[in-house]
């Protein structure tokens, strides 16, 4: 490649020469070339050059975010967003104090309980543990979580708009209380905390209250449920002593099916809830719990975590299979009674499996004689029940001493068939259908059906603390 730059001028002239080694011709003999020689390629067109535009996007300074520059699209969504830290949980007061001060403070409660209680969590973040709190504060370690929780709740009930006259309310001992209802929805909260300043609540209300409202959107299914209104805290606490006295009402305890019958009227909102309980108490209504058969005499309790724990009274009974038939029943202790100062239980022979129930009036005057069957489901039960109380395992609880049938009404533990003919096991059957069919004799008398407790839905609130 030669290039030549002349320059012509009236009094000189000047020629610059340079020159560069050019490639290897094409046509050159090489093994990895074709032998004819081709024409290098020629540039018919000139590249594009027409600039594009440009978008640019500018973040403004802080006082100035609300506009955006863009020379393309200036309604274009801002795409970052700078850190702002979260506001301090701290009242303004006690925001610029040291860890001492901060200390002091929660020792001597300076302040009302929900401007201290952010201390807590403040101290924790600095690396004091619970039990180093305690140890400084006199704070229970209990109690810190207490009023951290019901600080919390607290600032959601401002959020939800909650008036200042029921929010003055829980300023002295409100810990306790805004505790208690932490597992409710806001809505729910707002009209607790409502209901509790309107009725006096104590603790113990409180946390019973929550409960209700926990609860009843998952008795759906059960008795006088539509009736009741789920969006009133008074007509979900009405409806939980509604159930507590059907309980009773299923272990024949009609002083307290009674007293839980009235409370549930002192705390009904609603008017066909009100009626419900009065149709009830006064022995109109229906009150059986999932019994369809109203002919059904033999009481049905379902056990809750913990009953046996709070009873003053307990019985203990041995536990036969149903699907080992008589031999089993008939084999089982007779005689099982506590001796002594601290109750010891004695029987009469070894047993392998025993149930403890509670003192329940059907069975708590079982002396002997009595034994409890277990069946996988309540199918062979003679009485209509929902299906999803068939599939459910029960334990039958029967007189061996009360083996004559003489009663219609009455159920009794026999063999399928009545007479011993089938092979399934034992059945309950109904008094009079056994009359029917020529049995005078059967294992025993029924005198009690329980359910298991269910614990996905048992009365007790989780704490996720």
């Amino acid at each position: 490649l030669l290039l030549h730059s002349s320059h012509f001028s009236t009094e000189s002239s000047a020629m610059f020469s340079l020159t560069v080694n050019s490639p290897i011709p094409l046509s050159l003999s090489t093994p990895f070339l074709p032998s004819h020689p081709h024409p290098l390629p020629t540039i018919t067109h000139k590249p594009n050059l027409t600039p594009r535009p440009i978008s640019a996007l500018i973040i403004p300074p802080s006082g100035q975010r609300n506009q955006q520059y863009s020379t393309e699209a200036p309604q274009q969504q801002q795409l970052y967003q700078p850190f702002r830290p979260p506001p301090s949980p701290l009242p303004p007061k006690f925001r610029n104090l040291d860890i001492n001060s901060k200390l002091e403070v929660l020792a001597n409660r300076l302040g009302l309980w929900y401007e201290y209680a952010p201390l807590i969590p403040s101290l924790t973040s600095e690396g004091f543990t619970p039990s180093t709190l305690e140890e400084i504060t006199g704070i229970t370690g209990v109690e810190q979580n207490r009023l951290v929780v019901a600080g919390q709740v607290r600032d959601n009930l401002v959020e939800c708009g909650l008036d200042e006259e029921t929010l003055s309310c829980f300023e002295t001992g409100g810990a306790e209380l805004l505790y208690e209802i932490r597992l409710l929805s806001g809505k729910q909260r707002v009209d607790a905390a409502r209901f509790m300043v309107r009725n006096g609540f104590d603790m113990k209300q409180a946390q019973d209250l929550a409960r209700a409202m926990k609860d009843f959107p998952r008795r759906r299914i059960d008795y006088g449920w539509d009736k009741f209104n789920g969006d009133s805290p008074g007509d979900c606490l009405a409806f939980w002593f509604f159930r507590l006295a059907q309980e009773h009402a299923a272990a024949a305890a009609e002083e307290s099916r009674v007293e839980a019958m009235e409370k549930a009227l002192e705390v009904v909102e609603t008017e066909s809830a009100r009626n419900v309980l009065v149709e009830v108490l006064e022995g109109k209504g229906v009150d059986k719990d999932s019994v369809i058969d109203e002919q059904v005499k033999v009481p049905l309790v379902r056990m809750k975590l913990g009953e046996v724990a709070e009873s003053t009274k307990v019985v203990v009974l041995p536990v036969c299979k149903a699907e080992k038939r008589e031999f089993e029943v008939e084999a089982a202790p007779w005689e099982c009674d506590g001796v002594g100062d601290f109750g010891i239980v004695e029987v009469e022979k070894d047993w392998r499996r025993w149930v403890v129930l509670p003192g329940w009036q059907p069975i708590a005057g079982l002396e002997r004689g009595g034994v409890a069957v277990s069946f996988k489901s309540g199918k062979l039960l003679p009485w209509k029940e929902k299906r999803k109380y068939k599939e459910e395992p029960v334990l039958v609880v029967a007189d061996r001493g009360r083996k004559e049938v003489v009663v219609d009404d009455g159920f009794y533990l026999v063999l399928s068939g009545g007479n011993g003919s089938g092979d399934e096991g034992l059945i309950v059957e109904r008094g009079l259908t056994l009359k029917e069919m020529g049995v005078e004799k059967s294992l025993g008398m029924v005198l009690l059906v329980v359910r298991p407790p269910r614990w996905e839905d048992e009365e007790q609130l989780i704490d996720e603390d």
